[in-house]
C-alpha cells in the first residue's frame, strides 16, 4: 500500500492484525517462534539504529565500507535512470552513498513496515537530494506489495536490500523472497544484496549479544510490543535474551528464554511455557559466496559482480535477470 503521513493509521491497524495472526500461529507451534519482521516497531527501530554502532556489531560498518568504496562502481553498472526500490528500508543509511553516485535516477521507492520511523528517516534524504522523487510505501516487503509510478519512466527498476537481512529467511523462503523481488525488479531489472558471509563463530556471536545489553533489548522489545498493541498478559522480564550458533545451518539463532515455567495468554488464547522453553525471534544465515549464487539461480538471478571488504566478511552482490 502507498502510503501518504494520513494513511499510516490505516497501515499501522493492518500490520496489528497481522502481528496478532502470525503470534497466535508462532506460539502454536512445536517450536514457538515470532517473525522478526515484528522487531521493528518505532522503538525497536530505533533500537536497532543503536545495534549498527555499537563495536561488536561488523555488519553495517563492513557494509558500509564496501558502498563507500564502490558505490561508484556499482552506480556505473546499474546505468542512468533507475527507479531505485528499497525493501526494509530502516533509517535509509546506505541508500545515501547509492543516491550520490547514480546518474540522475528517476526516483527512490522505500518500504518499510515501521511508517513513522520511515517518514522521520527521510527528512535528511529529502535534503540531500531535493530534486529526487521520493515514493514511500509502508508495508510488508515480504508478502506482495504495489510499486508506485514514478513520474518519470525509468531505465530500468533497481531493487536495492542491503543488510544482512535475506539471512533472516531459511534457506527456501529466501529463495521465495528472491523470486519476488525478480518480479519486482521487472524485464531488465536487476537486484543490488548485501549478504553476511560465512566466518569463525567467534567474530559472529557478539554480534548478536553484545555487552551492552542493546541486543538484548531489541529482543525483548518484541515482547513489550506484544503487551501494548496485542493486549498480550506476559511478563517481558521472565524472559532472557539469547544468541546461539547452529553450524550445521550455518546460522545464527536469536531466543528469547523463558526464565520459568509460566502461561503467556494473548488473543483470548493460552500459551504454557516450560522452563528454559524458547521463543525463536530470528534466524541470520551466513552464506558462502557458492551458496549465494545457487539461489540466485534458483530465483531466476545471476550473479553479475560481486563486491566485499578485505576480508571477505561481507559481500554486495549484483545480481541481474537470467
Amino acid at each position: 500500500m502507498t502510503t501518504a503521513d494520513d494513511d499510516l493509521p490505516a497501515a499501522s491497524r493492518q500490520m496489528t492484525s497481522s502481528f496478532l495472526t502470525d503470534v497466535l500461529t508462532g506460539l502454536s507451534a512445536p517450536l514457538k517462534q515470532v517473525p522478526p519482521k515484528y522487531f521493528y516497531d518505532e522503538a525497536g527501530s530505533h533500537l536497532f539504529d543503536r545495534i549498527c554502532e555499537l563495536p561488536e556489531y561488523y555488519v553495517t560498518r563492513t557494509e558500509l565500507g564496501i558502498l563507500q568504496d564502490s558505490a561508484a562502481d556499482m552506480a556505473q553498472a546499474l546505468g542512468p535512470g533507475v527507479l531505485l526500490i528499497e525493501p526494509g528500508s530502516g533509517n535509509s543509511a546506505k541508500i545515501s552513498l547509492l543516491l550520490a553516485q547514480l546518474q540522475d535516477p528517476v526516483g527512490y521507492v522505500p518500504v518499510e513496515i515501521s511508517g513513522e520511523h520511515m517518514l522521520a528517516s527521510l527528512e535528511a534524504v529529502r535534503a540531500q537530494f531535493p530534486d529526487l522523487e521520493i515514493l514511500p510505501v509502508c508495508d510488508d516487503f515480504t508478502a506482495p506489495f504495489t510499486v508506485p509510478t514514478s513520474s518519470r519512466a525509468p531505465s530500468r527498476r533497481v531493487v536495492f536490500f542491503p543488510g544482512s537481512t535475506l539471512g533472516n529467511f531459511p534457506p527456501h523462503d529466501a529463495v521465495e523472497l528472491l523470486r519476488s523481488f525478480h518480479e519486482v525488479a521487472g524485464p531488465d531489472g536487476a537486484l543490488l544484496l548485501g549478504a553476511d558471509l560465512r566466518k569463525a563463530p567467534e567474530i559472529v556471536l557478539p554480534a548478536y549479544d553484545d555487552s551492552a545489553g542493546v541486543t538484548a533489548a531489541f529482543n525483548r522489545n518484541l515482547l513489550v510490543r506484544m503487551q501494548r498493541e496485542l493486549g498480550a498478559d506476559l511478563d517481558a522480564d521472565a524472559f532472557r535474551h539469547q544468541a546461539v550458533w547452529n553450524d550445521a545451518e550455518s546460522r545464527i539463532e536469536m531466543h528469547l528464554v523463558s526464565t520459568a515455567a509460566q502461561t503467556i495468554r494473548v488473543g483470548g488464547q493460552c500459551f504454557e511455557f516450560a522452563a528454559e522453553e524458547p521463543i525463536v525471534t530470528e534466524y541470520s544465515y551466513k552464506y558462502t559466496r557458492e551458496r549465494l549464487a545457487g539461489l540466485a539461480t534458483e530465483a531466476g538471478f545471476r550473479v553479475a559482480q560481486v563486491w566485499t571488504d578485505a576480508r571477505e566478511w561481507f559481500s554486495v552482490q549484483l545480481l541481474t535477470r537470467n
